[in-house]
């Protein structure tokens, strides 16, 4: 069975990860979400090994030590990270695995796991990004507006292969779909085809 392929998707908050994502799971059944490890405390209806593996802080720093860690951060006194094992189990499946991370996160996947697919995700513009922070009506002025320049700081990562303009959430999910698909069409991955037919 081929092997899956790791996606990489990073984007500005708001620009529509969850939402393109979840459009592309309805269109293919060969792909997953990462679940990533945490030191935080389950919140109500939250299952160990779906939505995180909730781990302690001495477990994680013992995964951190032992390299079983693609990438790792601490947030507000909490530490997360993406299983190495986990990645590679469902990789071996035939699942192709996404990562919803951001941008240093995705540099340390990119430095461990090269053959990783890195995609950037973003809005047709910041006026754009700009709208669709202010319509959630959940965070205040001051939050947006640290989102907008952390926005043009991402812009300037430069080690993507692609980008996904999220104009239309159909189109968007369909281009996530083509670069699957486009990956798995690649010599290195079917090479071995050319000489069952010599």
């Amino acid at each position: 069975m081929p092997k899956g392929k790791l996606l990489v998707l990073s984007g500005p908050s708001g620009a529509g990860k969850s939402t393109v994502v979840a459009r592309l799971m309805t269109m293919r059944d060969d792909v997953c979400f990462s679940v990533s490890a945490t030191t935080r405390p389950p919140r109500p209806g939250e299952v160990d090994g779906v939505n995180y593996f909730f781990v302690t802080r001495e477990r994680f720093d013992e995964m951190v030590r032992d390299n079983a860690l693609l990438e790792h951060a601490e947030y507000v006194g909490n530490c997360y990270g993406t299983p190495r094992d986990y990645v590679a189990q469902k990789l071996d499946t035939g699942m192709n695995v996404i990562l919803d991370i951001e941008v240093q996160g995705a540099k340390q996947v990119m430095e461990k796991a090269p053959d990783a697919i890195p995609v950037f995700l973003m809005p047709p513009s910041l006026l754009e990004l700009e709208r669709r922070l202010r319509a959630r009506g959940t965070e205040s002025e001051a939050v947006i507006l640290g989102r907008l320049q952390r926005a043009r700081e991402e812009y300037h990562a430069d080690f993507y292969d692609y980008i996904v303009i999220n104009d239309n959430v159909e189109t968007a999910a369909r281009e996530l779909d083509a670069i699957i698909t486009a990956a798995h069409c690649a010599y290195d991955d079917r090479k071995n085809i050319l000489k069952e037919v010599e």
